[in-house]
């Protein structure tokens, strides 16, 4: 079930991928900080944040997760799920979907695609299920750049929410 993509090898993934993916959510904090996002993900690093760590084990072990690697490094993680977060306030689908649960990539290989290898990846996972519709959620605060990510790589914005103070977006891709 491996996948290959400008070098991208994906690969299921499981719990001895925690501390890959904890050190790239740590990193990412660290990167949206030096640019001045505090708002997104907070100051602290994922890995120190209540329940981050039980929540990436979670995430690896009860969902459907993907390991992006280049030259065997793990460089990204996906998790896909049947469904959103609780914590996410919208309407439930009317049909059949995969969730985006967690999308990272690793900043110090920012630019080598590994983000859309990886949203490629579960577009082709939800297609093999035989499911129609991928959607996912992010934040949508601040210039707009993560909802423009999701848009150029085939998702459409559906429902905007407020989880506290915390805006998200919604987005849908149909997959056939």
């Amino acid at each position: 079930m491996d996948d290959t993509t400008h070098g991208i090898r994906i690969r299921p993934g499981g719990l001895a991928d925690a501390p890959a993916t904890l050190g790239m959510l740590d990193r990412a904090v660290v990167w949206m900080n030096d640019r001045g996002n505090t708002e997104q993900w907070g100051t602290t690093p994922y890995s120190r944040q209540p329940g981050g760590v039980a929540r990436v084990e979670r995430y690896l072990t009860e969902n459907a997760p993907f390991i992006a690697e280049l030259d065997g490094t793990p460089v990204g993680t996906l998790v896909l799920d049947s469904g959103p977060s609780p914590q996410v306030p919208i309407p439930p689908a009317d049909e059949p979907e995969r969730y985006v649960r967690l999308l990272v990539s690793d900043r110090r290989y920012a630019g080598r695609g590994v983000g859309a290898a990886l949203l490629a990846h579960a577009a082709e996972e939800t297609r093999r299920a035989g499911v129609g519709l991928l959607r996912v959620d992010c934040w949508a605060g601040g210039d707009g750049d993560l909802v423009a990510f999701y848009r150029r790589n085939g998702f459409t914005p559906t429902d905007r929410f407020l989880a506290g103070s915390w805006p998200g977006q919604v987005l849908a891709r149909r997959v056939s």
